[in-house]
């Protein structure tokens, strides 16, 4: 079993897993603040919880899109597993062309989608992955990693709202009844979640025409579940999508040292 860390602006994703199997999911909340042995503690009780032993583990590998906590949380696993973990970054072997401007600009979390995506299914393919940033990558017919689009999450949008309004409330993400809303609750969950469903529907509409072929929709991230199912595209959820991404960039970048 393998320790994989997906560190994010909201959430940590602590997964354990193997090639064949993900035994085990966990989020804690991302918090710059904590120390290393406090974020060594939390991980140690996620693998009691699990009954996960030490030796259980042969490593782990960590994509992060908060650098201030590379070092913490790295230490922190090296403190739980006894081994330093890999950081997806610039030098690792992804296996992808990545065709961008400044390929080492782009997120380690968006090249973990892509390498999992392009691993699974069939090409072309679009990602989207919903937190605390919305992000849709594309991958060629040909494997290549071509680019994509970012902008606010749908809770950074929803606290935006809240937050720089006088008089609007805290919603919950029920599904809409009906497009045009009766009440102020309702317009609100209508624009907040019928708003982002045809944003993305939107960018996929323009991306394909842009490719000049149909793609492989795929979605992960928290709110992907909320969101996905009002799309009037067929978008696949994967909810374990950046996990396996970052088994697979695990055996690419340690198979030559077991060799």
């Amino acid at each position: 079993m393998i320790l994989a860390i997906d560190m994010g602006n909201s959430n940590i994703v602590v997964g354990g897993l193997d090639d064949n199997k993900t035994y085990f999911e966990e989020r804690i909340t991302t918090d710059d603040r904590k120390t290393s042995l406090e974020y060594a503690i939390l991980l140690k009780n996620i693998l009691e919880i699990h009954k996960v032993k030490k030796n259980d583990i042969e490593g782990s590998i960590m994509a992060s899109v908060v650098p201030p906590l590379n070092a913490p949380i790295s230490s922190a696993v090296k403190k739980i597993t006894g081994k330093k973990p890999l950081l997806v970054g610039s030098g690792m072997k992804t296996g992808l062309n990545i065709k961008m401007d400044n390929p080492k600009t782009v997120g380690g979390d968006r090249i973990v989608a892509a390498v999992a995506a392009n691993a699974k299914y069939k090409g072309p393919i679009i990602i989207a992955d919903m937190g605390t940033a919305t992000t849709l990558d594309v991958v060629d017919h040909d494997g290549n990693y071509i680019g994509g689009v970012i902008l606010p999450g749908v809770k950074v949008a929803l606290n935006s709202l809240v937050s720089n309004t006088a008089q609007l409330p805290r919603i919950s993400f029920d599904v809409p009844k009906r497009a045009i809303g009766k009440n102020t609750i309702e317009c609100m969950r209508n624009g907040i979640m019928l708003g982002n469903a045809a944003m993305l529907d939107g960018l996929i509409d323009r991306m394909t025409a842009e490719l000049g072929e149909p793609a492989t929709l795929i979605a992960t991230g928290g709110m992907a579940r909320f969101i996905t199912p009002l799309c009037t595209h067929k978008i696949t959820y994967d909810p374990d999508l950046l996990l396996r991404g970052l088994m697979i960039l695990y055996r690419q970048n340690t198979e030559t040292k077991d060799a």
